[in-house]
């Protein structure tokens, strides 16, 4: 049996050392990494749907009486889009830490490439548009795209413009007239002229799916539109409306709402994307704020008034508990 000396072990050991050491170094530094990626995109994503949620609920703010939602449908009311799209960045810049910086506001605009908002009767963009400053040079600013209505047209030339519910508004092509109402409504004024409005289920599928592909159609072209303005603040990354499945898109058309995209915002070696949908309706739930108080983390829900500066918002009273903060009652002192 041959015996290897103490020498030539000792240089064995540190030839493996220096071979295995590196890479164990490296591996190990990746899972550190990723985990403190996973951690990141969590507080992310927790911010991005507690922004939407504040915006959506925003929405159904109206000083005018006449602004509410009317009698006869309880989806038809004035979205206030301005609220929504202040209380959507207000509450984004609190939960992604820079609500004392504008400039890195500002650069965390250019990561949202647009936000829409559904209405009853139409739907609005918010995104980047082309103007000429007081210098004759090329700018960008966030604006409202005109309101676009949910239209549909057949084959004998007539003309619909649908609603989050059966209210519609028609164009009778062959008395050139405009007749609007509910579904059977409008269809008993037409005589049965307008073949979709005599089939509930289809007027239904039509009607869905006319509201589906007109939004996604804007959406996808502003967002598109906005790698030109992203170009200009040295982005490579390619802004592109994300698959959203037919599940998510029922859900928003059942009520006003709004939706809210965030894409190519640097993460270590790869980069956030995501997107949240909110309900103006169906939000009901108060905000949870989490703020310090006497050096200790605390949680409370927003309807408790009270005077703590909040440091992060969440979705609901266990996000703020995983993070570390403690339940106050609105009660508590």
């Amino acid at each position: 049996m041959k015996i290897i000396s103490m020498g030539t072990f000792a240089t064995f050991s540190l030839i493996f050392v220096i071979i295995v050491f590196p890479l164990f170094f490296h591996t190990n530094l990746r899972v550190k990494e990723q985990e403190l990626s996973e951690e990141i995109i969590m507080r992310y994503d927790q911010g991005l749907h507690a922004a939407v949620q504040d915006a959506a609920f925003s929405l159904k703010l109206n000083e005018a009486q006449d602004h509410e939602a009317k009698y006869d449908s309880i989806k038809n009311f004035r979205a206030n889009k301005e609220y929504a799209v202040d209380s959507f960045y207000r509450t984004l810049f609190i939960n992604f830490g820079v609500s004392d910086n504008p400039m890195a506001q500002n650069v965390l605009k250019t990561y949202v490439p647009a936000l829409a908002v559904i209405d009853y009767d139409g739907f609005w963009i918010y995104t980047d548009e082309k103007y000429k400053n007081s210098k004759g040079e090329t700018e960008f600013r966030q604006l409202w795209k005109a309101k676009k209505p949910y239209s549909y047209s057949d084959d004998a030339g007539n003309s619909l413009s649908f609603t989050l519910d059966d209210y519609v508004v028609a164009f009778d092509a062959a008395t050139q007239t405009w007749r609007e109402g509910k579904r059977e409504e409008v269809a008993a004024m037409v005589g049965g002229r307008i073949s979709l409005l005599n089939n509930p289920s289809t007027f239904e599928e039509v009607r869905r799916s006319t509201i589906v592909r007109s939004i996604q159609d804007d959406l996808g072209y502003y967002i598109n539109y906005h790698n030109e303005f992203a170009k200009r603040f040295g982005s490579t990354y390619t802004f592109t409306l994300p698959t959203i499945s037919q599940e998510e898109w029922n859900n928003t058309i059942d009520d006003i709402g709004i939706m809210a995209f965030i894409q190519g915002l640097p993460l270590g070696i790869n980069y956030y994307n995501n997107y949240a949908l909110g309900g103006g309706r169906l939000v009901k739930k108060p905000s949870i704020y989490g703020a310090i108080r006497n050096g200790i983390k605390i949680y409370y829900r927003s309807n408790c008034n009270f005077p703590d500066e909040v440091v992060e918002k969440f979705t609901s009273e266990k996000a703020a508990a995983a993070k570390g903060y403690f339940p106050r009652a609105c009660s508590s002192p």
